[in-house]
């Protein structure tokens, strides 16, 4: 088993360029970020959405936490990493370890076999167990939802139920124009 092989073309090692920028850019984003309070949601700072578990079941989804995790403990607050979410601090840990590993192997023109099978049972069995974790959680955590996403999932039912008319308006029936606007203003004459 040989995990680091040459490799004298460094097209083929892009990937692992590719993998640093990656780590290196999520890390920024961590730096730049605030954690959230509510243990999850940091995302949101960037324009992004609630998560729809979060807002359709008040349930965490696999992943939710994980931002708030990783700004956490970027800030240096572990306790508060591993609330949010207990896998984010060893996911970091394996995702910086590989990033800076791969950027050192491709400065050296080495390429990391990640087909070797010990890192491939490795990587499906943190796969099997992040989403494992994920599922029980799911089951079992209720009452998730911030006071804003509560507040968020309200608003957007009731404006479901303003946007549904009471009664089904028959194709032959004139459609009510509301007086004042543009519509009711020609019909005037």
């Amino acid at each position: 088993m040989r995990l680091l092989q040459d490799e004298p073309q460094r097209r083929k090692l892009t990937g692992q360029l590719i993998w640093f920028l990656a780590w290196l850019g999520v890390t920024a984003f961590g730096l730049y970020l605030s954690p959230s309070r509510d243990g999850h949601g940091t995302h949101q700072q960037l324009g992004m959405p609630p998560c729809p578990s979060v807002l359709m079941f008040d349930r965490p989804c696999p992943g939710c936490g994980l931002t708030t995790s990783w700004t956490a403990l970027l800030h240096g607050q572990l306790t508060h990493s591993f609330r949010a979410h207990p896998l984010g601090p060893p996911l970091y840990a394996i995702f910086a370890v590989s990033a800076i590993a791969g950027i050192v192997a491709f400065f050296r023109r080495r390429r990391i076999a990640y087909e070797e099978p010990l890192l491939t049972r490795g990587m499906i069995a943190i796969l099997c167990g992040f989403m494992a974790f994920g599922t029980v959680r799911m089951l079992t955590t209720t009452k998730y939802a911030s006071p804003s996403e509560k507040l968020l999932w309200h608003m957007a039912r009731k404006g479901d139920e303003r946007a549904a008319p009471s009664s089904p308006r028959k194709p032959s029936e004139p459609r009510e124009t509301p007086v004042g606007s543009p519509a009711s203003a020609g019909s005037r004459g």
